[in-house]
């Protein structure tokens, strides 16, 4: 009797769109958060803001391939996250 290999479809795993323009693509710079329809990482250029450069220079930087529209979403992303996170967190009482 000769084995019978079961054909496997692959499912593509579908992006996921965190806000009008950030992405979960696990196709993409293996699933970090991304610009949509782009490679650029949202942690760079949200780095790019922690550092105090001027927005149009981050576009400018990334030859126009985000929008302020993009970078606010990011921030607004990140301060949500952040609020959430440190909800349940407390410091220590300092000494």
């Amino acid at each position: 009797m000769a084995a019978r290999v079961a054909s496997k479809k692959t499912k593509k795993a579908s992006p996921r769109f965190i806000g009008r323009y950030v992405v979960i693509d696990p196709e993409i710079c293996h699933g970090k958060p991304t610009f949509r329809g782009t490679r650029i990482l949202v942690s760079h250029v949200l780095e790019q803001v922690a550092e105090g450069l001027a927005w149009e220079t981050i576009i400018q930087e990334w030859r126009g391939d985000i929008t302020k529209e993009a970078i606010a979403e990011a921030v607004r992303l990140a301060s949500q996250a952040f609020l959430e996170h440190s909800a349940g967190s407390r410091a220590a009482p300092s000494p």
